[in-house]
């Protein structure tokens, strides 16, 4: 399989002011990674190193949403960013990258959403050599925002029509009934009362769901728990699912926040608390959500069936 030697590195159809942030952006995550790498004491430790930045997703396609501004909450489109490292302890996205992201969400001037994920060039090139779509759309669309010399990626290989409808539909099915487990629990949960165990329950069917469409459509879905970065992925995918969580006044933004701090909160903090309709909100929501994710994987499914002939 030869490699690819070098990704695009054109940025000329993003405004000025988009290509600033993403060199503060790129400017930040080496700041960060080199200031975990100072605290490192063994060699082999301090030999860890970013080989690729590479943005991908809707920015780097052209098709970006950014209507920040023009209406009171408009959609706007995250920048999606692949790191690449030549070591699997420095994909450990809560040692080596939440300072990142929360230095970069902080950044004056930065004012587009990020969303960062981590992976190895082994890695990376072996899902390439699988050919699994989500890294083969990366390296054909994606730009490359810093590349080191000598680290290439695999060139990606076709997928087999058939074998890719069997891997669709079994993270179908495998997730979307993973999904029905916690919503039901959620239910008991609530009319229990037990509003915390309810709004974990839910988040656990959420993340799924998500799982669910982005596996069945993509083949991959990042190791997180953040439903903001598995809402963010599957939105940038698809724009039918901007509509699932809207976030038009005070109330919808703070039950999502709320949802998404429930995996850790709901269960650790006894100062987490969420209102009885904030949870009733969030599971109306979720429901919206099943029906859409089923749609879109069962319309997904029919287009690889029909290439599998």
């Amino acid at each position: 399989m030869a490699p690819l030697k070098f990704m695009k590195t054109e940025l000329d159809h993003l405004p000025d002011e988009k290509r600033r942030e993403l060199a503060r952006v790129t400017e930040i995550l080496f700041e960060e990674f080199e200031a975990v790498q100072a605290r490192k004491t063994s060699a082999k430790a301090r030999s860890g190193k970013i080989l690729k930045v590479i943005l991908f997703g809707s920015y780097a396609r052209g098709d970006w949403v950014d209507e920040a501004g023009k209406t009171a909450k408009g959609y706007q489109s995250d920048y999606d960013i692949l790191i690449v490292v030549n070591a699997d302890p420095l994909t450990d996205m809560s040692t080596y990258w939440y300072k990142a992201e929360d230095r970069i969400i902080a950044d004056k001037g930065v004012k587009t959403p990020i969303g960062l994920i981590a992976h190895t060039l082994s890695d990376v090139n072996g899902k390439l050599a699988q050919g699994q779509y989500f890294f083969s759309d990366i390296v054909r669309e994606g730009i490359a925002l810093h590349e080191a010399k000598g680290h290439p990626f695999a060139e990606p290989k076709p997928l087999d029509a058939k074998e890719a409808y069997k891997i669709a539909k079994e993270n179908f099915d495998d997730w979307y009934d993973a999904h029905g487990a916690f919503f039901r629990g959620y239910g008991y949960a609530s009319k229990d009362g037990d509003l915390k165990k309810a709004v974990f329950d839910l988040h656990q069917a959420v993340e799924r769901l998500y799982g669910c469409y982005l596996l069945t459509t993509t083949s991959y879905s990042p190791s997180t728990h953040n439903l903001r970065k598995l809402r963010a992925l599957a939105e940038d995918l698809d724009a039918r699912f901007r509509a699932v969580w809207p976030d038009e006044d005070r109330f919808q933004r703070r039950a999502f926040e709320r949802l998404k701090d429930a995996y850790v909160k709901a269960r650790y903090s006894k100062h987490y608390k969420i209102a009885e309709d904030e949870l009733a909100w969030l599971g109306a929501r979720a429901e919206t959500l099943a029906t859409l994710v089923k749609q879109a994987c069962e319309e997904r499914l029919e287009e690889l069936k029909n290439a599998a002939g």
